[in-house]
């Protein structure tokens, strides 16, 4: 399958230069009506506890589904999830998990240090780790039959 600028080129070979006006005049036709369209994904709200008992709200009156609240409110459906399944993001503890997930997302996106590993660990070389011990060994059955032991 030849692409339109391998066509394009075959017609100047070949002299044809009324088709190329006529695919000219095509082309400017589409441009005209061409049209910007908006972008399909919405950047999503700020979870605050007052949007999570909205969803709640919602999840509780409507028959609507994690998806359909999602896109009515604003954020992504996982949120949605989290605050029915989990109840999260329902108060404004700055000490609740996802609070502290964020935080850190938040100042990793800024290039701060997290301040969690101030020291580095010390490499373990291979040589100096304990052995595993053995497991005890697992009972074969023959392949392919069933073993019907102690029923």
């Amino acid at each position: 399958m030849a692409t339109l600028k391998e066509f394009e080129e075959s017609l100047r070979e070949h002299g044809m230069l009324m088709a190329l006006a006529l695919l000219e005049r095509l082309r400017d036709r589409d441009r005209a009506v061409r049209t910007i369209k908006p972008a399909r994904r919405l950047t999503g709200q700020k979870m605050t506890p007052e949007l999570a008992r909205a969803i709640l709200d919602m999840h509780a009156s409507t028959g609507m589904t994690q998806q359909e609240i999602a896109f009515k409110v604003g954020v992504n459906q996982g949120r949605v999830n989290e605050v029915i399944k989990r109840g999260k993001w329902l108060n404004d503890d700055p000490h609740a998990p996802e609070a502290i997930a964020r935080d850190k997302a938040k100042a990793r996106l800024r290039g701060e240090p997290s301040g969690q590993r101030t020291v580095a660990k010390p490499s373990v070389k291979s040589s100096a780790r304990r052995p595993k011990t053995a497991a005890p060994p697992r009972r074969q059955s023959p392949q392919g039959q069933l073993v019907f032991g102690d029923l």
